[in-house]
């Protein structure tokens, strides 16, 4: 089952409050997403740990109602870890 643009955004802001959520559904589908997550609370993270909340926040979606997400994460204001 696919998943809305606007569910994905619900589950990331719920998850991570205070998130910029940056997503475009690169089929039409509703199944294939590439998501931006700019995000405060990454700060002192690895790259993993920031995938790692990312994919907690969608509540066990990934891989079942969404099939892909090219995900990129980073902090406000483009900095780096």
């Amino acid at each position: 089952m696919a998943m809305s643009a606007a569910e994905i955004e619900s589950l990331l802001n719920d998850g991570l409050p205070g998130a910029r959520v940056e997503l475009e559904d690169l089929m039409g589908d509703g199944d294939h997403y590439s998501a931006h997550v700019i995000y405060e609370g990454f700060r002192g993270l690895t790259r993993i740990k920031q995938h790692q909340l990312v994919y907690g926040a969608l509540k066990g979606k990934m891989g079942g109602d969404l099939h892909a997400l090219a995900l990129k994460t980073s902090l406000p204001e483009g900095e780096g870890i």
